[in-house]
């Protein structure tokens, strides 16, 4: 593979003034920390984003081929379409608003609730949410097929916290004028001579819907959110709202639907119901918001820099716009991205990197059974349905063995980009609908191939490794085995972990949300959780210390990212050690001395390595309320407190910052 990045281990980013006995997040990543600017045009930088930069360079090139006719390929002549329309930035600064004008036209047309509610289902066939968002899922009880999912919407902000709590009063104030300024530019509001006003009623109507959402931590408990319905009780249940007008236009067939169901059944009937109560003209201007605010990045460069300025600038802290190039490559990624992926697949991951990955998967699949097996406070009776369900993983490794099918996808070339993007979402909704009368396609992926991310489905019981994030920092098959298992091995113990999180724990084998524990297990499991949640609610990331709310991390939205970075690096370490055992050396401090560093000490080194991270504090401040990921320094950090092996590796003491008493430390999976 060519443009690999600099090894893993290459200690001149460290900062031999931190000890890493006090900070070793600080000692490992210190001199990079401190000297490395964010670029301009993102609100954070570290391993992960280098890599993206990496993926980025590389689908521009393929793209820029497909631009040139250099690829003979049918879906490469799609890819070039969507990325020449965006690149066209003369006939987009000529066209201005006009490509969105007739869905405006046609919401002020609009006389009722229901024809609006009519035309909502049209608005979403092309990319555009009303106060909810239907999706299709597996069904929680019968993971053969499939179920149509209705998740709560509608808002503007982040988080339904930004409605409510008086620390974002500044960022409610410009939203308000972030919608205004977006009027202003649609001309919305002309007739009664006040933008300003508008924006307000949209805002009050948001916030209001705000009231009824279900905050982050609760919509993470699977049984809360899952509440089947049959059809002729989503209507019955949700009166205020024309159900079957909204469905024929958005393409679905509810009478060929038995059973839905409503993740948060209080928010949509309350929802259905403020819809049919609310002035008309509200929702309305409500609804013109969301079509500007889906289509600002296709139009002009005003509009562009309105939505720039605020969800890019006063959200995130971000100081430039991405460059054109890396914005069309991202349109193609999100309408065309598995036509991308094959293309990438085909240039850029050599065949023996997935065998050399699916050896790497088995270690820590057969280290999780170890410490299933051998788990002091499980029961025979769980621990045989744990390993029962271990034993129904399903690795999936780089890219799929069957590819997304295009060829249905009709663009235009003499239509405008709007055009084009909404026939492109109208495309990928039939393909979601279809799902509905067939059973569940267990090989299909749910991330490109080109992406720099990892992920487990608790449904499918599934891990999947795109190829993107097998390279340096993370995988290099050059690499000896302690760089290796304390980066790509941990990341794979982490996404079997969720298999056995707060979440993942309540599926079965078969990926049904069904009990397979006892009440001991299970209150024992909780117990120790509890203990991880209470530590993390003590973190304040050392950016915003000094900021003027009182931040910290959240350990009850982080828990199940938190459980996966504690057992998936303690798994990694197991395997690891068991990997040594086949060479011969019993013991992981006997390990090979390389560039200064014992097999344990690179072990842990690549592990902080790959957390390196630098994010701007308005970011910073945001995912603490919307991410279930904890700030990078605690993922490495306070992992590593929980962790005896470490504090033997580095003969960490009680007066170190990096103690934990061992009477604190966590242990759930190891």
């Amino acid at each position: 593979m060519t443009e690999l990045l600099a090894h893993v281990l290459d200690q001149s980013l460290t900062d031999p003034s931190v000890r890493p006995q006090d900070d070793f997040y600080g000692h490992v990543n210190g001199a990079w920390l401190a000297d490395h600017n964010i670029p301009a045009d993102r609100p954070i930088d570290g391993a992960f984003y280098t890599l993206r930069d990496l993926s980025e360079k590389r689908g521009r090139a393929i793209v820029e081929d497909a631009l040139a006719g250099q690829i003979d390929d049918p879906e490469a002549h799609k890819i070039a379409i969507m990325y020449r329309q965006f690149m066209d930035e003369d006939s987009i600064e000529e066209q201005g608003a006009s490509p969105i004008i007739p869905l405006l036209e046609a919401v002020a047309a609009t006389t009722s609730h229901d024809e609006l509610a009519t035309l909502s289902g049209q608005l979403m066939r092309g990319g555009i949410s009303t106060f909810f968002v239907p999706y299709v899922n597996t069904d929680t009880d019968d993971t053969s097929r499939y179920m149509l999912y209705f998740q709560q919407a509608g808002l503007g902000l982040p988080d339904e916290s930004f409605y409510r709590e008086d620390q974002y009063e500044p960022i409610r104030q410009a939203y308000c004028s972030h919608i205004e300024r977006l009027f202003t530019l649609a001309h919305i509001g002309d007739d009664e001579g006040d933008a300003a006003s508008c924006a307000q009623r949209v805002m009050d109507w948001e916030t209001r819907l705000a009231a009824h959402h279900w905050d982050s931590v609760t919509n993470r408990d699977p049984h809360k959110t899952t509440n089947h319905r049959t059809t002729s009780e989503l209507i019955d249940d949700n009166p205020g709202f024309d159900w079957r007008s909204w469905a024929q236009q958005v393409g679905l067939q509810l009478e060929s639907i038995a059973n839905v169901n409503v993740n948060q059944p209080d928010y949509l009937a309350t929802a259905a119901s403020m819809w049919a109560s609310e002035d008309l003209r509200t929702l309305k201007l409500w609804q013109s918001r969301k079509i500007i605010s889906a289509h600002a990045s296709l139009l002009s460069h005003e509009f562009v820099e309105a939505n720039f300025d605020f969800y890019s600038r006063t959200l995130a802290g971000t100081e430039e716009l991405r460059q054109r190039w890396k914005r069309g490559l991202g349109l193609v990624e999100g309408t065309l991205g598995d036509a991308l992926g094959r293309l990438y697949i085909q240039r850029h991951f050599p065949a023996d990197y997935k065998e050399q990955m699916e050896a790497l998967v088995q270690r820590l699949l057969e280290a999780y059974r170890t410490s299933i097996s051998t788990l002091s406070w499980m029961s025979e009776e769980t621990r045989t349905k744990a390993l029962a369900k271990l034993d129904t993983f399903n690795p999936k490794i780089a890219y799929p063995d069957t590819w997304r099918d295009y060829s249905g996808l009709d663009l235009d070339e003499n239509a405008s980009l709007v055009d084009n993007v909404r026939k492109a979402n109208a495309y990928e909704l039939d393909y979601e609908w279809a799902k509905l009368s067939r059973p569940v396609d267990r090989d299909e992926w749910f991330m490109t191939p080109q992406t720099v991310n990892a992920y487990y489905n608790p449904s499918l019981n599934e891990i999947v490794f795109p190829a993107a994030i097998l390279q340096p920092p993370f995988f290099d098959p050059d690499a000896d085995a302690a760089v290796n298992f304390g980066a790509i091995g941990a990341v794979i113990g982490h996404e079997i972990g969720h298999g056995f999180d707060d979440q993942g724990s309540r599926y079965d084998a078969d990926g049904a949300l069904r009990n397979w524990w006892t009440d001991e297990d299970r209150n024992e499991f909780e117990s120790r959780t509890h203990h991880l949640i209470e530590q993390y609610e003590a973190l304040v990331p050392r950016q915003l210390e000094a900021a003027p709310a009182e931040v910290h991390v959240n350990g009850a939205l982080t828990i199940g990212e938190n459980i996966g970075d504690l057992g998936g690096l303690a798994i990694a370490w197991r395997a690891w050690c068991a990997s040594l055992r086949d060479q011969g050396i019993d013991r992981p401090h006997d390990a090979p001395v390389i560039d200064g560093l014992t097999g344990p000490q690179r072990f842990f080194y690549s592990w902080a390595r790959i957390w390196r991270s630098k994010s701007r504090d308005e970011f910073a401040q945001q995912m603490l309320v919307i991410d279930p990921h904890s700030p990078a320094e605690f993922r490495c950090n306070q992992v590593l407190r929980n962790f005896p092996e470490f504090a033997t590796t580095f003969d960490v003491t009680e007066s170190d910052g990096m103690w934990l008493d061992p009477s604190q430390r966590v242990e759930i999976w190891s």
